[in-house]
C-alpha cells in the first residue's frame, strides 16, 4: 500500500523489487492515506513503508497503531513544512504569509498529515489565506511554472522531495512548531505477518536508507521521465551493498 506521493512511489517501487528479488508476488496498491493505515491494520493488506512520524500522520497513527506491527524508521531526517521559492526574499516565515504576498496555498491531497497541519497553521497564525488542494504532481507542476516566470507561490512542502534539488526552495520558520521539524518514515506491517512470512518480515525490518538514497529515484522519475519501476531497478542496480544488507539473513 502506498499514496500517490513522488517520496512513497520511489521506496515503494523499490522495496517491491527487493521483496521480489526474495521471490515474493507483490502487489503496489494505491490510495489514500486513511485506507492506507486501515487495510494493513485490518490485515486486507501486508504492510507500507510511509508512515510520516510522528507528527504528519498522527491521528492515524493514533487510530491504528496498536492494530499492527511497527518496524521503526525506514529513513530518519523527514522534515513537512511551507515552502516558497527563494526569490521570495521577504518572505521567510509563516509569520509573512498575508493576502498581499499571496491568497492561497497549493497544497497535495486533503486528508494527507500535511494538509491537516497547514489547516492548523492557517488558524493557529490567523493567516487570511485559503489551502487549495490538490496532488503531489498537481502542486510540482504548478510550482514549476509559477517558478519559471518567478511568480509567488507557497506549496506544502516535504523533505525528501525531488523538488528541492531542482528548485531553489526555502521552508519558512515554523515559530509556533506545528509541522515536523525532524521526523521519519516508518515502516508498519499487519499483524501476524513475521509468523506467516518470515523473510519478508525481515526484509521490510531490515528496509532503511538515506534521503540522498530516496532523492535519486524521485529524479530520475521526474526529470528523466523514467518509469518508476526502471527508475527502482537502476537504482537497485547501484546500490547493491545497501540491497544485500536488507536481505541479509534471508537467502
Amino acid at each position: 500500500m502506498y499514496v500517490a506521493w513522488d517520496s512513497e512511489i520511489a521506496s515503494t517501487n523499490v522495496i517491491s523489487q527487493v521483496l521480489e528479488e526474495a521471490g515474493y508476488d507483490v502487489v503496489m496498491t494505491q490510495v489514500e492515506q486513511g485506507p492506507m493505515w486501515s487495510s494493513v491494520a485490518t490485515g486486507d493488506a501486508d504492510g507500507f513503508v510511509a508512515a510520516w512520524l510522528p507528527n504528519d500522520m498522527a491521528a492515524h497513527y493514533e487510530e491504528y497503531a496498536d492494530q499492527m506491527v511497527e518496524l521503526g524508521p525506514n529513513l530518519e531526517g523527514a522534515i513537512t513544512g511551507l515552502a516558497v521559492p527563494t526569490y521570495m526574499e521577504n518572505v521567510n516565515s509563516i509569520e509573512d504569509l498575508t493576502p498581499d504576498v499571496i491568497d492561497a496555498i497549493t497544497g497535495i491531497d486533503g486528508g494527507a498529515g500535511v494538509m491537516t497541519a497547514t489547516e492548523q497553521v492557517i488558524t493557529e497564525y490567523d493567516l487570511d489565506i485559503e489551502l487549495t488542494a490538490s496532488s503531489d504532481a498537481i502542486m510540482t507542476a504548478s510550482l514549476g511554472e509559477h517558478y519559471q516566470n518567478e511568480d509567488p507561490i507557497v506549496i506544502t512542502a516535504w523533505q525528501p522531495h525531488w523538488m528541492f534539488n531542482t528548485y531553489e526552495l526555502k521552508f519558512l520558520d515554523d515559530p509556533k512548531g506545528l509541522y515536523e521539524a525532524e521526523g521519519e518514515i516508518r515502516t508498519m506491517v499487519r499483524e501476524g505477518l513475521e509468523e506467516e512470512m518470515p523473510e519478508a518480515y525481515k526484509i521490510l525490518d531490515q528496509f532503511y536508507w538515506e534521503p540522498d538514497d530516496m532523492n535519486e529515484v524521485m529524479l530520475e522519475i521526474s526529470q528523466e521521465e523514467v518509469e518508476p519501476e526502471q527508475a527502482a531497478t537502476n537504482w537497485i542496480e547501484q546500490n547493491r551493498d545497501k540491497v544485500d544488507e536488507w536481505l541479509e539473513g534471508t537467502k
